[in-house]
């Protein structure tokens, strides 16, 4: 996929974390790599929680929303609906635990590294890393559930 998962099923979303219409947002672009989603994103100076280090809850936005990617994906291609006009079933975060391990340095490309490790036909439990210079400065395991109709979240991409 030369084009990001976030460019290619969600142009229009206004997700703080991944939305490519939110202005403001962190934006972030995520994309397959063998079987693993990864994506390069460099902090600007006002998501700092001290001079030089990036803020937690921005290292726990990155993550949620590049592993909820993640999920969507591993979803999208295990129903085998890649020509599918409505891509990957939206999902959400059900459960999330995050790990701080080192401040995470701004000013330098960080690199978000996730994977499933166990899913479902509806769900997807994820990990993932945030690393910086090749140190792992965070980590994450999540679990994603596509949502049904009447969720706020269905279709939102």
């Amino acid at each position: 996929m030369s084009t990001s998962l976030q460019d290619t099923y969600a142009p229009q979303s206004a997700c703080f974390g991944c939305g490519p219409a939110n202005e403001v947002g962190l934006r972030i672009k995520s994309f397959v790599e063998g079987d693993e989603v990864v994506c390069r994103w460099t902090a600007a100076e006002h998501h700092q929680a001290f001079p030089g280090m990036l803020n937690g809850g921005i290292v726990g936005a990155l993550l949620d929303c590049h592993c909820n990617w993640t999920a969507a994906e591993h979803l999208r291609a295990a129903a085998n609906s890649e020509t599918s006009a409505d891509g990957p079933p939206c999902t959400v975060t059900a459960e999330y635990t995050i790990k701080l391990r080192r401040p995470t340095p701004l000013g330098e490309e960080l690199t978000l590294r996730a994977r499933v490790v166990e899913a479902g036909a509806d769900r997807a439990t994820v990990e993932g890393t945030l690393e910086a210079d090749g140190k792992v400065t965070a980590s994450c395991r999540g679990v994603f559930v596509a949502v049904k109709p009447g969720h706020p979240a269905y279709h939102r991409w």
